[in-house]
């Protein structure tokens, strides 16, 4: 790739994911292809790209280190329908983006097993506070997660008709196998492959104890796709977990 980039042209990523053999973002993985010095920046946000085609209004964020960029990108591509902010928490915004992915499985499996929007709106608000955690984990700010790339996108995710990681969960909770859901969707449910990087990433951070305890949302999801526990057990486990402080729940495990 590098040798089709022209010189000071920098990149846009709208990829929201982490790289399942590397456990890498977006941008140690441009860093790494292309130098450290390749300027660059990563949308994410609401942004389901049916709608924005519609021109459906949403509003979305441009992560980079350089402000200058940031800014420059908002304002090149920003209209009436597509309102872009800024922000300088790369880890933060890309985070959102990949955990997001994670939690619309999980709330697409509340669904398939027949449960309403108590259940699924405890679910998805459980889910953020462990995107938070992963987050100070990383080095990004607890704020980033309560903006669009955090729960701005979780919510879109988890509750939108066009999510195919919510599609993933419901399926899963009506029986199907996973290999029959992935060999039958039009598209990719990067979900799937993110939760098992993630929970690599999170047990190279914190003490092994530490992450069923402080992740057992993210833990049980990695366990249902790998077909250890059933949609089911994984949600009756997590209602068995410890009842705890809410206002200390976000601190980052060690």
């Amino acid at each position: 790739m590098k040798s089709f980039m022209k010189e000071n042209v920098p990149i846009l990523s709208v990829a929201k994911g982490i790289e399942r053999n590397t456990c890498k973002l977006m941008s140690e993985i441009i860093a790494e292809e292309l130098g450290e010095d390749q300027r660059c920046a990563f949308l994410s946000g609401p942004s389901f790209a049916r709608e924005i085609m519609e021109s459906q209004p949403t509003a979305v964020v441009i992560a980079s280190t350089e402000a200058s960029l940031a800014k420059e990108l908002a304002e090149m591509l920003s209209c009436i329908e597509f309102r872009c902010h800024t922000s300088s928490d790369v880890a933060g915004v890309e985070l959102g983006g990949a955990i997001k992915n994670v939690l619309a499985i999980a709330a697409g499996m509340c669904e398939g097993l027949g449960y309403g929007m108590n259940t699924m709106s405890s679910l998805i608000t459980r889910g953020c506070v462990e995107m938070s955690r992963m987050g100070l984990i990383m080095g990004a700010r607890e704020e980033t997660f309560v903006g669009l790339s955090g729960v701005g996108d979780t919510f879109a995710t988890c509750l939108g008709p066009l999510s195919r990681n919510r599609r993933v969960g419901y399926r899963l909770a009506k029986g199907e196998s996973l290999s029959a859901i992935l060999e039958s969707m039009d598209g990719v449910s990067e979900g799937v492959s993110t939760v098992l990087a993630l929970e690599e990433l999170i047990k190279r951070r914190v003490r092994p104890n530490i992450y069923e305890f402080k992740f057992p949302i993210m833990a049980s999801i990695a366990q249902i796709i790998r077909g250890n526990i059933t949609p089911e057990l994984g949600l009756n486990v997590l209602m068995r977990y410890p009842i705890r402080d809410e206002s200390r729940s976000s601190a980052a495990p060690k």
